[in-house]
């Protein structure tokens, strides 16, 4: 099972170049943030790996620790 439920209805979000809910018809983003402060994390990709990284600790911060949350997309 899916850990990328619509927070909205809790059905698994569907990713079409962004995560989106089939049954609400809203877009979402996922954003992470560090275990220890709450700030938001910066994303380090490269080479196929992803890496999360807190500007406010320091440090890098392993993707199992990091708290993930769904932000409604803005339309534009």
């Amino acid at each position: 099972m899916s850990d990328n439920n619509c927070p909205k209805c809790e059905i698994s979000l569907e990713w079409v170049g962004h995560y989106s809910c089939p049954s609400c018809e809203v877009g979402f983003d996922k954003q992470a943030f560090c275990p220890d402060c709450d700030a938001e994390l910066e994303k380090l990709q490269a080479c196929g790996s992803a890496s999360y990284f807190c500007n406010t600790c320091n440090e890098l911060k392993s993707k199992s620790r990091a708290k993930f949350v769904f932000k409604e997309k803005q339309a534009d």
